[in-house]
């Protein structure tokens, strides 16, 4: 562990990949494509890698929920929900990582994040569909819970994904959250860091009881991480609503085409 300390570009790496994670995590996802590509960068290996930047963004993921408390007070029947849901899929995802190699599973991450992307960029139009249907069908829904049985069985998928890898798992859920009807672009972003906030605390805790965290990395990881969650949901609650959808579309869109690259 001291040795990977002695290398100062690796700990500027590191640590600037995790500010700007805490930061897009609050904002709009995807903060694991900053600091995981960081920490293969400084030598850490994939799968330890994954389980410490699972560990490290939790406390930022935690801050940025903290934030929005009030937004989640809004809907406190589906946060149970979501938090138990996220809870189980959490551990779930964190044991299939412990079990299995990510090699198949990366193959699957650029069509789940261009899917993610396209239902979000057209989550509107989708939502309107919705009605509709539901409409001719006689299916009536108050207009102050807009959930569904199916909307929380696909969050279940999400946090099993989350727990697994992470990366766009906050994508998957912002395109869920809208597609379901909720479209006020703050409280979608409120329970995006909730769920977030339960799925990296579950696989973390996992992680960490299985031992496989590089601690010295993980440490410097959490500080910088938290810091940014902080300025990311800070930054958010001002940015108007086109403006932070534009922000998930485009790093939904990079992320897609990055990972296409790869694979």
């Amino acid at each position: 562990m001291i040795e990977l300390l002695s290398d100062p570009i690796g700990l500027i790496l590191v640590a600037g990949g995790a500010f700007l994670a805490g930061g897009m995590n609050a904002l709009a996802g995807g903060g694991t494509f900053f600091s995981f590509p960081a920490l293969l960068a400084a030598g850490v290996p994939p799968v330890t890698a994954n389980a410490s930047n699972t560990v490290a963004l939790w406390p930022a993921s935690l801050s940025s929920a903290w934030v929005y408390r009030r937004e989640l007070g809004k809907h406190r029947d589906w946060v149970v929900a979501l938090t138990i849901v996220a809870a189980i899929g959490g551990v779930l995802g964190g044991l299939l990582l412990l079990a299995i190699s990510n090699k198949a599973f990366t193959q699957l991450i650029p069509w789940l994040l261009l899917l993610a992307t396209v239902l979000f960029g057209f989550s509107k139009q989708i939502s309107r569909l919705v009605v509709k249907f539901k409409s001719r069908m006689g299916i009536h829904q108050t207009d102050d819970q807009p959930h569904s049985k199916a909307g929380l069985f696909f969050q279940f998928i999400v946090t099993v994904y989350g727990g697994f890898f992470g990366a766009g798992q906050g994508i998957l859920t912002l395109a869920a959250l809208a597609i379901q009807g909720i479209e006020d672009i703050q409280e979608i972003n409120a329970l995006k860091n909730w769920i977030s906030a339960v799925t990296y605390t579950v696989s973390a805790i996992t992680f960490i009881v299985a031992g496989a965290i590089t601690w010295p990395y993980t440490l410097l990881m959490v500080l910088t991480a938290t810091l940014g969650g902080f300025a990311g949901a800070r930054i958010a609650r001002y940015l108007p609503a086109v403006w932070l959808k534009r922000i998930v579309i485009g790093v939904g869109s990079v992320m897609t085409a990055i990972y296409f690259l790869k694979t």
